[in-house]
């Protein structure tokens, strides 16, 4: 019999498990991803989840609710990425879930939700719990505050873009962006400024993230046919500054060194003082260079 319902389908899965068999061996490395299964497989039944199937090192698994794989995705993160060590090697996972209405059929699960969770799934690095925006307005105000929308993807047979958030699931990171505070630190109150033709942002503490795009909603906005709506993203973390591409055509970072990086649908510290280039690579005092000013 089938039957339709709403679930949180979470696909969960070892990160480089290739990369295992030639590192520590086919034993060690096909006992490790048992283990890992295991734990994975532990975790959604302790979280009242039920296993629909094992795919190698990967599981797929549902949950009644949103929040249930939010706690299922953060134990399983913290008993592997930040808890298991093989030989020396850190073994990481990768997660993707998606709240939605889907088929129940003789112990399986079918329809578009099943497709929206493998795309998370698929976009996930290791270490990572991505979602879509729909399944974050299913979820209670703490873990709703404990995510951030990091991209858009176009998911085969959607005519509109999906907005991927990502799910903050270190413990920290998630007491931090659900209470609206942080305990008291010893990290210096540093900021960084971005200037564009007339445009200034200043991205710290108060103001940890500042868009770069050719969308109006940007913090910086640049219009370019080269440049993405949402095209990078600067974040501020815990004196840190990270920079974030999700664009087609990639962000150029060039510091007063001279030394170039470029980043494409990945991410890159930033120190120091430079120019970011959207799309193309930007010289120094260019009108198309956006620039980068540390200040403590």
């Amino acid at each position: 019999m089938v039957s339709e319902t709403q679930v949180a389908i979470l696909f969960a899965d070892v990160c480089g498990s290739t990369k295992l068999y030639d590192t520590i061996g086919d034993e060690k490395a096909r006992e490790t991803i048992a283990l890992c299964v295991s734990i994975m497989t532990e975790t959604t039944q302790k979280n009242g989840g039920t296993l629909i199937k094992t795919i190698g090192d990967e599981v797929m698994v549902t949950f009644k609710t949103a929040d249930d794989a939010c706690t299922a995705s953060q134990e399983m993160q913290e008993q592997i990425t930040n808890g298991l060590v093989v030989e020396g090697r850190n073994v990481a996972i990768r997660i993707g879930f998606h709240y939605g209405p889907a088929l129940l059929e003789k112990g399986d699960v079918f329809g578009d939700a099943v497709n929206l969770a493998a795309r998370m799934a698929g976009q996930a690095k290791a270490g990572q719990v991505l979602t879509t925006d729909t399944t974050v307005k299913a979820m209670s105000d703490m873990w709703g505050a404990s995510t951030r929308q990091i991209d858009r993807a176009v998911v085969k047979g959607k005519k509109a873009e999906i907005l991927v958030f990502e799910v903050q699931w270190e413990q920290e990171d998630v007491t931090r962006m659900a209470t609206g505070f942080s305990t008291q630190s010893t990290v210096a109150q540093v900021k960084m400024v971005l200037e564009y033709q007339g445009q200034q942002v200043e991205v710290g503490e108060d103001h940890p993230t500042a868009v770069m795009g050719r969308s109006e909603q940007s913090d910086i906005i640049v219009k370019d046919s080269l440049i993405s709506r949402l095209h990078a993203r600067l974040e501020y973390r815990k004196g840190n500054f990270i920079l974030t591409d999700q664009s087609i055509n990639g962000t150029y970072v060039t510091n007063d060194n001279g030394e170039e990086t470029f980043v494409r649908r990945d991410n890159s510290p930033i120190k120091g003082n430079g120019v970011i280039g959207l799309g193309k690579a930007a010289e120094p005092n260019s009108p198309d260079a956006i620039t980068f000013t540390y200040v403590e």
